[in-house]
Parts: structure tokens; sequence; C-alpha cells
């Protein structure tokens, strides 16, 4: 078979029983791959209306149409479930190489019901999956996870796991990727789905090379575009997505104290990629599969609980939630604070989110700090903000009540607290602001998940970074005048569901 033509695995984690589903080539060629096919399975095969954490439920893992393939950025693979943080569907987008092995095991996804009756966790091999006892790496983290898996095994291949956030069903937690140099799908809440059947990762490792109806001609393209690709990316490059927080700042697109004020300049000066760069925090690049931007950044650890330790470094949205959006503009909290996300297993961009909402229920008195327990949720506040950000991965004292993101807790608090939960379908907003390119607030409204940047993207256009006669728009837009960005909004989201996919 060719590309992705192949098998997904039905695993039952109840009675450990594996069965194989066959891709049919008329679903590939209608729905593509990833979150196509993925919704395909889900409104055709399960009820839609069981809870997300009841054990019936399934979740599905689904590789892009070229992952596994040596295409430079088609890495992507995705978690598809019924969202726990809102109720709807979700899809959780990641790169790396974890999809890249599924395929070399000669999957191109898998199918996760049923709950285990104890922790564990799967190898998935060439045709061969098999179920381990876990029970040893329950509280354990991402990094510890990922260690322990691949030394336990003996097999160097990639891990997907959960940490305590997604343990503890945290309606906010991720499932990350790779260990130290972390990728996250993290939105929706879909470690929580993992933590509900028990499952705390899976490792892939597999040797069955794709094999391509043309690999000379496919060759040629990607060694046709690689100039390209280098010339237009070495930004990302050199200071990872990171790099553009100035430039984002400037535009008036950056969220700054949970969505309040339109200045940051000195602040982004600080957070930004650069300025890691510049400092010695960034001391690697790495890349996902077949990609050679390498815009993975390994950065430093210098305060909090993990000091000196070295992970993967903030990305732009995390440089805006756990930074501008804080008024945090200690870029070495800013790296300790992500380095926790990506440890305990937190999606970053809800839980920046919900301290930003935390910290503004502190100012207007709604929270004290009797009631946070002695933590000063003050504005800015590294100490504060690495504190209370353990505290929601654990569930533990008055943060867990943000543990299951923004609307919860505006729930929890009552009066006007709801006033300060910035959300979308329960779902808290990706860090760009339509204020200043207003076609996003179409695509925040209209997305199929809630509060998502990736299903629409229109700011780019609008910014000029991309151009629309490429997809068939030809008009123009004016930042602060809203013809013909509703039209512009339909087709970018058409286009985004098949680059999705």
């Amino acid at each position: 078979m060719y590309g992705i033509m192949g098998k997904v695995a039905l695993i039952n984690l109840e009675n450990q029983q594996v069965s194989y589903i066959e891709l049919k080539e008329t679903d590939i060629r209608k729905f593509l791959g990833g979150s196509g096919l993925a919704a395909k399975m889900l409104l055709d095969d399960f009820p839609l209306d069981l809870d997300p954490l009841d054990p019936r439920s399934p979740i599905i893992f689904m590789n892009g149409l070229l992952t596994g393939l040596s295409i430079p950025t088609a890495a992507k693979s995705g978690f598809i479930a019924k969202s726990p943080l809102t109720g709807i569907w979700n899809e959780s987008t990641v790169g790396g190489r974890f999809g890249m092995q599924v395929k070399r095991c000669g999957l191109d996804g898998f199918i996760l019901v049923g709950q285990s009756k104890s922790p564990v966790y799967l190898v998935l091999t060439d045709d061969h999956i098999l179920f381990k006892e876990a029970s040893h790496l329950k509280g354990k983290d991402v990094y510890e996870t990922t260690e322990k898996m691949l030394e336990e095994t003996g097999i160097k291949g990639e891990v997907a796991c959960i940490g305590p956030a997604g343990e503890n069903l945290n309606h906010i937690a991720g499932i990350m990727i790779g260990g130290k140099e972390t990728r996250a799908a993290g939105r929706g809440g879909l470690g929580a789905v993992l933590g509900s059947k028990k499952l705390k990762g899976i490792l892939a490792k597999g040797t069955q090379i794709p094999k391509i109806k043309d690999k000379e001609m496919l060759t040629a393209l990607v060694r046709e575009a690689n100039p390209t690709i280098k010339e237009y990316t070495k930004m990302m490059h050199d200071f990872g997505t990171a790099g553009g927080v100035q430039g984002v700042e400037a535009n008036g697109d950056l969220p700054i104290k949970n969505w309040t004020l339109g200045s940051f300049e000195e602040g982004a000066q600080k957070i930004c990629g650069q300025n890691m760069a510049h400092l010695g925090i960034t001391v690697s690049h790495h890349a996902c599969f077949a990609c050679g931007i390498r815009c993975g950044k390994d950065a430093k650890v210098s305060v909090g609980p993990y000091a000196g330790s070295i992970g993967h470094g903030p990305e732009y949205e995390t440089c805006a939630s756990l930074g501008s959006n804080l008024l945090n503009d200690d870029v070495e909290y800013l790296v300790a604070a992500n380095d926790i996300c990506n440890r305990m297993g937190l999606d970053t961009i809800c839980a920046g989110n919900a301290l930003a909402m935390a910290m503004e229920c502190f100012e207007k008195g709604i929270i004290t700090i009797e009631d946070t327990g002695g933590i000063d949720l003050k504005w800015g506040n590294g100490k504060g903000i690495l504190e209370f950000l353990m505290l929601m991965a654990e569930r533990k004292g008055f943060a867990k009540i943000f543990s299951d993101g923004v609307d919860a807790a505006a729930k929890h608090l009552g009066g006007i607290a709801h006033e300060f939960a910035i959300s979308v379908k329960g779902m808290s907003v990706a860090l760009h602001d339509p204020r200043a390119f207003t076609s996003m607030a179409i695509g925040y409204a209209t997305s199929n998940r809630g509060g998502c940047h990736l299903e629409n993207l229109t700011y780019f256009v609008e910014s000029g970074a991309y151009k629309g006669h490429l997809f068939g728009f030809n008009k123009t837009v004016e930042k602060h005048n809203d013809e013909n960005k509703a039209e512009l909004a339909v087709k970018m989201q058409d286009l985004m569901n098949v680059v999705n996919a």
C-alpha cells in the first residue's frame, strides 16, 4: 500500500484485545487523513451522547495524510475525542516524531476504548501491541515517565504520555510527546481522557518504511522546496515561534493582562526568543521528523522547583499565555513556568488563561491571599505563578478550581468572575487578540472546537504573511474595517481543514 492507505488498530483497554480496521481508499480520497478520517470514524461508529470520561467514550489517534513521509513540516498527527473541557468535538494536533513511529509500525492510527483495570502503558512495534503494567509510574511527571518507559523496554522509540494533570483528570491536561523535547497535544483536555482510561502512555517504534509510488519525484520536489523553506523560516530556525513575540506585539495582536491592555513593548523584548538566545537560555535546537527548520528550542531552567534542568523552551503561545497575559516579563520565570506545564502535562494556553483570570480576580478582591493559602497572585509575580501552576496540576488547594479551565472557575466563583473568563464554547481563546485582526473574531466564534486560531489563521492574510489569491480570495482587507472578512474567514477555514488533514 502507498502512503496513508493502510490500517487502524482498535485497542480495548478493558480486556486488552486488539483488532484492526482496514482503511478504504474512497474514505481516504474524501476525508484525506488526520481529523478528517477520525471525524468520520467518531461520528459513524460511536455513540455521541457519552460523557467524554466515560470508559466507552473513544479517543482516536490519526496520522496526517503525509505523516511518516520525508516531507518538511508534514509530521503532524492528532488526538481526537469528545472534550472534557467543552463537551464537544475536539482535535488536538501535535508534531514531533511519534506519528512517524506509529506509521512505521504499520499503522495509520489507533482507537482507544474501555478502561484498564489498573494503570498500563502500550508498546507499539511492527504489527505488535503490548500492554505493560504502569502502577509504578503513577504520579510521575512526563520526563520521568518517558525515561522509565524507554529504559524498561530497551526500545529507542517515541513516547506519548500524560503527567499528573492527566491522571488527576484536569480538564486542561494535554498529551505530551517526546519527553524533554516536548511537543504537546495540548488543547481540549485529552490528557484527562487518557487518565480516565488509566493509560499512562504509548511507546511506538517501527521499522516499516512507507512505500512511495514515485520516490524520485518526491525527492526532487522536496529538494526544490527546501531553499524556499529555508529562506522564509530563518527566524523560526534561529529563535523558534517565540521569535515572533515582538512583531505580534507591534501589530497589537499580543494579549496583555488578561486581554485588557494594548501595549507591552519592553516586556515583549524581554520574553522573546531573541532575548532567550542572547542570554544563553536557549542551548540547542531540535526538529520534528524530516523537517530542516528545527524550530524546537531547548532551554535552561534557572529558577523554581526544577532549576538546573533543560527542556523544550517556550513557544509563542506560551510566551503570551504565561508572559504578557500575566504581565510577567521575567524570562527566567517564563521558562520555568513552561517547564512545569510540560512536566505536569498542562496545556499552556488554558493554564495561562486560567492564571490570568485568577490574577484579575485577585486584583478585584474576588480571591484573597487567605483563599490562595498565602500565594501572592499580583500581576507578574513569577514565584506565585510557579506555585499556582503546581497546585493546579496536582489539583490541590484553592488552585484546583482552575484545573478545569476558566469557565468552570467562573461558575465556581460566581458574580462578575465570568467577565474575566476569556473563552469560546468553553475553551480558552488562543493568544491572538481579535481586536488587532478582526477576522479572527469570526474564526474564534465559529471554530469547531472553540477558541482556536488554527482552524482559521486569517491573521496570516490580514498581516500580509500569506496571500489570499493562493486559495481564491482576491479581495482586499483593511486592519480596522470588517469588509470582506466574513468571506475571508470562510475560505480560510475551508483551507485549514484541508491543511490540518
